[in-house]
């Protein structure tokens, strides 16, 4: 059953606005993904969604595509972005089914809760690679059909362009080494490095007509991340903390996506766009049961969440 447009982008952004546009998605059947490219796909653009899951990417391809009557989704399953000849041919087989990429988001990312002095080396690497690793072959793969994109739909600021917009990228990370965040190191080094990224290519390939911005979500209701990675307890009490004083929407990342991929961002290239209601300014170092320092001093391993730290890491 489609879902309300409202759940996903806000009405005062105008139909059609990326008609015969293509987005390339990383992450793509994640919720906060999921909703970006649907608030795409209803503004007019085809999409390529890219998972490890099979089943659950083909799936929320065809449930992304009841937000447009004749929209076209690929979902396009067992793909470690770690493998860079796997995004290459996802790439590809995204230009030759639905006629370019114009757009790229790089969702990709692996996360779970444990100080230092418990994250393995492997695990550490694996973050890193699926977040940094990731992101990097995903721009690889795609920056030739961007670059292609960009030439075709130049902007110069003073004239509407009129083909429309092209040749972006986003990269989603998070506020999370801003301040530091305790147990989420390996995540806060991972997302400092997709930060520093998405700098570079906005410098070098910018020049190219390419805009490359972060979108860097706070804390989003209804999410897997929240789910796994916070106590239920504590979330009423981490709410009350933020200056906007609730939760985000996914809707409100969406929202966010399309400004920085239509004419309204034209001239945002290098940026990071903050999209928490101000909670990283007031963030507490304490969550719930884990009272800092204490808890870190006790050597326990986390419990009471879906996201701690596993065996196999």
């Amino acid at each position: 059953m489609p879902l309300e447009k409202y759940q996903y982008v806000s009405n005062v952004w105008r139909d059609g606005i990326f008609d015969n546009k293509v987005v390339f998605c990383t992450g793509g059947a994640g919720t906060i993904c999921s909703a970006q490219v649907r608030a795409m796909v209803h503004l007019g653009a085809n999409a390529c969604i890219i998972g490890r899951n099979v089943e659950k990417t083909e799936n929320m391809a065809k449930d992304i595509e009841t937000a447009r009557k004749g929209s076209k989704v690929i979902g396009i399953g067992a793909v470690d972005v770690r493998k860079p000849e796997a995004l290459v041919a996802a790439a590809e087989r995204c230009a030759k089914e639905l006629g370019s990429i114009d757009f790229v988001i790089a969702g990709a990312a692996g996360n779970f809760l444990a100080p230092m002095d418990q994250i393995s080396a492997n695990a550490m690497k694996s973050v890193i690679d699926i977040d940094v690793l990731g992101s990097y072959n995903t721009v690889k793969a795609t920056l030739p059909y961007l670059i292609e994109s960009a030439q075709k739909h130049k902007t110069d600021g003073k004239t509407q362009p009129p083909n429309g917009t092209g040749g972006r990228i986003i990269f989603v990370s998070a506020t999370l080494h801003y301040a530091g965040t305790p147990m989420q190191g390996h995540v806060s080094v991972a997302k400092a490095g997709v930060d520093a990224m998405a700098m570079s290519v906005c410098i070098e390939q910018g020049p190219k007509g390419i805009t490359s911005n972060v979108i860097a979500p706070g804390p989003i209701a209804d999410t897997e991340g929240v789910a796994r990675l916070s106590q239920s307890e504590a979330r009423e009490k981490s709410e009350k903390a933020i200056p906007s004083g609730r939760y985000g929407t996914v809707k409100e990342i969406a929202d966010a996506t399309v400004y920085l991929f239509s004419d309204t961002g034209n001239y945002v290239n290098g940026e990071v766009l903050v999209v928490d209601g101000g909670q990283w300014h007031t963030s507490r170092i304490s969550s719930g049961s884990w009272e800092y320092p204490d808890f870190l001093l006790s050597g326990s391993s986390v419990t009471g969440v879906a996201g701690g730290k596993t065996s196999k890491l």
